[in-house]
């Protein structure tokens, strides 16, 4: 078997290995989880979802998207029945893809996806600032962020929480210049970079700071047994695991769509994409790992960094297990305010500046439904919130469907010609009585409704009232001709 490509697929594997690395250790801890479940979860990315049909160069593993709602799962049902939600999470993928129903989340609209980012990202960062303090973060997202000025007031008081905010902000810091450095030394990818540094420094001036705590790779895996399982019973977590699927699905295959538009290469089967990333939370769910979605960061470093074919994906997924089985130890050494700035600068990137500002000049339609969806997560939860995102979504577009003209002609004498055209929808119908109401009530009316692309039944009943009532005033029946030339 030839391998034409294996040199390039090699190279971008080291790169994409150095990018996940401190990604998935840094999302397991800020799901509440332990490091080895996010190392877990990249390589099932690597070599599960790696292996199989879909997007040949997206690459998948613990995402920072997931991590609020991976935390309340956590903090709520415990880490034994969060195996069962990404389990069940996995199959119901499965299933999807395989009723052909990937290509569908492309319908979804984008300002209920950018709204979710961008409340993910809010909470996120502000729950991320707790932990770059070494204190302990609100339960809510709304409590999270009203309590920042008593965690500014808490931290200036404590010089461990000041060394570990400072170390946090350090770690932003170098990678918000990384791109500035020369070309040589971004050879290393920024986040990799940061946590070295951060490392470096912490030991260096022996800094009062908590790092990752290693239980290793074997005792961290915790298979869902029978009475976790039994948990699906519960409404409760069944909403969890469609607000996962919902989340997972729909990051998945943007990031697909995203990750197309960087190459030349094959294009996503979303079908089968779907059915991947299905195929690989099942795998994780079974082990007790944190759940996958693909990963713009990851995958864009693929792609940027000559990968041509799916090697380079499943070879990164064989340095994280090498890694995890080697090496674990390494991990200790890592600050834990440095995972929560990688995770801060994270949650900064997913919220979409520049898509908002471009709806609010020229959609303010839609960036209402962002800043809705957005505070509706934060308020309420992340299922409830994507929840009332789509409605409104779904709201607005009948709405904008739904548009109705009435063309009034009086030539003084005979019958008043009124010609409805458009979609006569219930969303319409107060404007459609307040035009008809609206003419003489003294004379006949030949109301056409030929125009009418819709008409549904609440605004036909409503017509045929109006119709009775304008009749009954004594003047000559109101006449309705219909699209087929029918009168009534």
């Amino acid at each position: 078997m030839k391998f034409p490509y294996l040199k390039q697929d090699f190279a971008a594997s080291l790169v994409v290995f150095l990018v996940a690395l401190p990604l998935c250790v840094g999302v397991a801890v800020a799901s509440g989880v332990p490091a080895e479940l996010g190392l877990i979860t990249g390589i099932v990315g690597g070599l599960v979802t790696g292996l199989m049909r879909g997007s040949s160069l997206q690459v998948s593993g613990p995402a920072a998207g997931l991590t609020v709602l991976v935390f309340e799962a956590v903090r709520e049902y415990g880490l034994p029945v969060l195996g069962v939600i990404v389990l069940a999470t996995g199959v119901i993928q499965l299933l999807m893809g395989a009723l052909k129903l990937g290509r569908y989340f492309r319908a979804i609209s984008v300002a209920v996806v950018e709204g979710m980012l961008a409340g993910i990202g809010l909470v996120l960062i502000a729950g991320q600032l707790y932990s770059m303090a070494g204190l302990e973060a609100p339960a809510s997202g709304l409590g999270k962020l009203t309590g920042l000025p008593g965690l500014v007031a808490d931290a200036a008081g404590s010089t461990e929480a000041l060394a570990s905010i400072g170390l946090g902000a350090g770690t932003i810091a170098v990678l918000v210049l990384w791109k500035h450095l020369p070309k040589q030394v971004r050879t290393v990818p920024g986040a990799l970079g940061a946590v070295a540094l951060a490392t470096f420094v912490t030991l260096a001036f022996s800094l009062p700071v908590a790092t990752v705590e290693v239980q290793g790779l074997l005792g961290s895996i915790q298979l869902p047994g029978l009475e976790a399982a039994g948990e699906l019973a519960s409404l409760s977590v069944l909403g969890t695991v469609l607000a996962f699927v919902l989340i997972a699905s729909a990051e998945s295959l943007f990031s697909a769509a995203a990750v197309d538009r960087l190459h030349d290469g094959p294009r996503t089967e979303y079908d089968k994409e779907l059915m991947a990333q299905g195929a690989g939370n099942t795998v994780c769910g079974m082990l007790g790992a944190l759940p996958m979605t693909a990963v713009i960061v990851r995958s864009s470093a693929n792609v940027q960094a000559g990968a041509r074919t799916k090697a380079s994906r499943v070879l990164h997924g064989v340095w994280l297990l090498l890694f995890a089985a080697l090496l674990p130890s390494v991990l200790a050494y890592i600050p834990l305010p440095a995972l929560a700035g990688i995770l801060v600068h994270a949650g900064w990137k997913l919220i979409p500046l520049r898509e908002i500002a471009s709806m609010w000049r020229e959609h303010r339609g839609e960036a209402l439904i962002l800043v809705v969806t957005a505070v509706s997560i934060i308020a309420i939860s992340m299922f409830e919130g994507v929840l009332i995102g789509l409605a409104l979504a779904v709201v607005k577009t009948a709405w904008e469907a739904s548009h109705i003209k009435l063309e009034v002609i009086d030539k003084g004498a005979g019958p008043v010609q009124a010609y409805l055209s458009g979609n006569a929808t219930f969303l319409r119908l107060p404007k459609i009585l307040d035009d008809l109401e609206a003419l003489p009530q003294d004379r006949p009316v030949e109301l056409n409704l030929s125009g009418l692309h819709h008409l549904d039944h609440a605004c036909r009943t409503a017509l045929e009232n109006w119709a009775e009532r304008h009749s009954s005033t004594g003047t000559e029946p109101v006449r309705m001709t219909s699209a087929t030339g029918a009168a009534s």
